[in-house]
């Protein structure tokens, strides 16, 4: 989903940089199905939905790579999201909000839904929804810039899709003029990104839900 670029230097140009802490899967995992956990699911989502300046980290990271261990996600295969990015591409942007509020009802950390419907606002001049997705949308990847430092695969930023990993890049300033390669893991795909002998390391995650 290349086209998401649009506005991410704008998005990310005030951005800091975040304290590094390791993403304990298994914790997160755990925590977000049980109801009496600080980071259940629902609880973060009221807090994420309702005033997102007050996430921290934490927090954020369990939001954001706790969508692996959902299976109400939704996918850029999925029908509902190849119309939305139609909708998009014609720059039918009242559809988009239209169509966008709907799956963001679904899976309101997707960074792809987000990024549409901040578009969608930013067109049609809806601040107050602007700034509030933008708020979600920056927490969402303070937790991935918290995850590494990307010196490393043990300290390898890590990411749930490779349209997140692009999304990063973005934010990382990281362009053409680097190479890629890839190594794989038990539990993902380390993209290793390098120019003029600095390399920085991204894990694309392929985790699995248990029972």
């Amino acid at each position: 989903m290349r086209y998401h670029f649009f506005l991410l230097f704008i998005l990310f140009s005030v951005f800091g940089f975040s304290q590094k802490s390791k993403v304990d899967f298994k914790a997160i995992e755990k925590s977000l199905k049980k109801t009496d956990s600080p980071y259940n699911y629902e609880k973060l989502i009221f807090k994420y939905k309702g005033y997102p300046k007050s996430l921290d980290s934490i927090e954020s990271q369990y939001l954001y790579y706790g969508r692996n261990f959902r299976n109400d996600k939704i996918t850029t295969s999925d029908d509902r999201f190849k119309n939305l990015a139609e909708a998009f591409k014609q720059n039918s942007f009242e559809e988009c909000i239209k169509q966008g509020k709907a799956l963001y009802d679904k899976d309101p950390t997707n960074l792809d839904i987000l990024l549409i419907l901040l578009r969608a606002y930013d067109s049609t001049k809806d601040g107050n929804n602007f700034m509030h997705h933008l708020t979600q949308f920056r927490s969402l990847a303070d937790g991935i810039k918290s995850s590494g430092d990307g010196k490393s695969e043990k300290t390898a930023y890590l990411v749930n899709s490779v349209g997140d990993e692009y999304i990063l890049l973005n934010i990382l300033n990281i362009g053409k003029d680097y190479t890629r390669g890839s190594k794989p893991s038990k539990d993902g795909m380390y993209d290793i990104w390098e120019k003029e002998g600095n390399k920085i390391y991204i894990k694309v995650l392929y985790l699995e839900l248990t029972n």
